[in-house]
């Protein structure tokens, strides 16, 4: 059952990172997901394990983990989708 819940925290995460960077998350719900999880070890890293905790994920270090990695990834992309092909 804890798996369930990191799976639905991790997508909330995940969404919630999206909303605020106003971008999409590719990948859909499963990006959602790995963005969370990705983003919440992220947070973990930079700013440690601090305020509430909600199904094994501390909320506020992880959601601003995921949007760190969503910024990171989002200028991957970008650079790598933005070359012209001669």
């Amino acid at each position: 059952m804890s798996f369930l819940w990191m799976l639905i925290v991790g997508g909330i995460i995940g969404w919630l990172a999206g909303l605020i960077m106003g971008r999409d998350i590719p990948g859909g719900v499963i990006g959602n997901i790995i963005a969370g999880i990705l983003g919440s070890w992220l947070g973990g890293l930079i700013l440690g394990n601090w305020g509430p905790e909600v199904g094994g994920f501390y909320v506020l270090p992880s959601l601003i983990g995921a949007v760190v990695l969503i910024f990171i990834v989002s200028l991957i992309l970008r650079s790598v989708g933005g070359r012209s092909r001669s």
